[in-house]
């Protein structure tokens, strides 16, 4: 198997998990926050929602420029947040099949503005600023959503919710 089989078995397994949490989030409480430094609940799943796009970028250009001042996207309903996560997790699965390992070792770059932040082989830009980054975040939003006594689902395996 190659790599970018690999990463696309990975994504396979991932995605469906993450849907389905995004299931679970209250639009009534999209403003919700655990702490003053923590993001909203709304902003937290849009992020976990929109993360998908990224893999498509890091797969299809040399370098993602935000510039500064960069309004992330961010739903207002739980069915456009789906909607969203539908349509770029398509759009990157895309990507993912047509990813060739000669690919892998090109560098890639993510920019605020001028300033680099990150620039790092395309393999390691797919595993640390996609995959490891929306599945932090995905674990995040599980924290938050157990805070507001909703429901976990088992993401691999049954959850405590699911055990009742």
């Amino acid at each position: 198997m190659t790599i970018p089989e690999l990463f696309l078995q990975e994504f396979d397994e991932e995605m469906p998990s993450t849907r389905k949490i995004l299931e679970r989030v209250p639009e009534h409480s999209f403003s919700w926050k655990p702490h003053e430094k923590s993001m909203t609940l709304g902003r937290l799943a849009s992020h976990v929602a929109d993360l998908p796009a990224r893999c498509a970028t890091i797969i299809t250009t040399e370098e993602l420029v935000r510039p500064v001042g960069f309004t992330p996207w961010t739903a207002s309903t739980t069915a456009e947040l789906l909607d969203h996560f539908d349509a770029v997790t398509g759009d990157a699965r895309t990507a993912l099949a047509g990813l060739r390992d000669d690919q892998l070792s090109v560098l890639w770059s993510i920019k605020m503005g001028d300033r680099v932040l990150a620039s790092v082989p395309r393999a390691m830009a797919l595993r640390r600023i996609f995959m490891d980054h929306h599945i932090h975040h995905r674990a995040q939003l599980g924290v938050f959503l157990r805070l507001l006594d909703v429901p976990i689902p088992g993401l691999y395996g049954p959850s405590a919710d699911d055990q009742r």
